[in-house]
């Protein structure tokens, strides 16, 4: 019985973690191109890349610096800069305040 609810509370705790990561974004220069995902990237859709997360995960991004924050739903693989960790669509960055790279925490939703 110990070994079950330990298992649930470890399912849980994984479920909601949160990391404190730098994200950048991108915009209209990739309008219209297919994403790893395959459907085409809209700038002003609340989307974003990630190296590891699953296709359609949530996850909640919050500025540091100001508070603001998004979720945002993974459909593409990136960013392929060393010491980032997300890139947001334009649309994305622009809810949370961003101007170029910023520190945020990263909450996977689901």
């Amino acid at each position: 019985m110990r070994m079950v609810l330990s298992v649930l509370l470890a399912l849980i705790c994984l479920e909601s973690t949160a990391h404190a990561e730098v994200a950048s974004y991108y915009g209209k220069e990739h309008a219209g191109r297919r994403t790893a995902s395959g459907e085409r990237f809209n700038p002003g859709a609340m989307t974003a890349a990630h190296r590891t997360l699953r296709f359609g995960t949530k996850v909640r991004v919050t500025n540091t610096r100001n508070g603001r924050s998004v979720v945002v739903r993974i459909n593409d693989r990136g960013p392929f800069v060393k010491g980032r960790s997300i890139d947001l669509s334009s649309g994305a960055a622009r809810v949370i305040g961003m101007g170029g790279a910023a520190q945020v925490k990263l909450t996977v939703i689901r």
